[in-house]
């Protein structure tokens, strides 16, 4: 059985509710999700935040944040789970914001480079993932290390 499979079982037989804030995915979070039997038991729901515009107006993310950090940094993962667990008062809140390429990419900020924000109990932990391989790698690795990091809390 995938890791996602036990994981979203755990989830309903707990009752745990789930919401997705993604950027870089561009859904597949959420595919990957709700592609399991039952999953409306628990998933409430997500945003596809690519633009800066979506990611103020639906996650209240300031834009003073992404003027000053980015829309690719730790800064603007904390407020998409803020403003996603404000919207929807789920047990579990995830962001995901990075550049999967092949373009985008510079010194400071490469392609792969992802953040992750995970909101459990309260406690928003951010993940800094640096990804190798094409476009569709980067996003499956990143929905794969989302997928891991659940199995430590859960």
């Amino acid at each position: 059985m995938h890791l996602y499979k036990k994981i979203i079982s755990q989830l309903i037989k707990d009752g745990i509710t789930i919401a997705t804030a993604e950027s870089c995915t561009g859904g597949l979070l959420a595919y990957t999700i709700t592609k399991n039997k039952d999953s409306s038991k628990i998933y409430q729901g997500g945003y596809i935040t690519y633009s800066n515009e979506l990611k103020i107006r639906n996650l209240n993310v300031k834009k003073t944040t992404i003027k000053k950090y980015g829309a690719v940094s730790k800064e603007t993962a904390t407020e998409m789970v803020r403003g996603l667990f404000m919207k929807t008062n789920t047990n579990i809140c995830i962001s995901t914001t990075g550049i999967a390429g092949p373009g985008g990419g510079n010194e400071s900020k490469p392609v792969g480079l992802v953040y992750i924000g995970i909101r459990l109990n309260g406690k928003i932990e951010i993940l800094k993932k640096n990804f190798k391989g094409s476009r569709i790698e980067i996003q499956k690795k990143c929905v794969n290390s989302i997928f891991k990091y659940l199995s430590k809390l859960i």
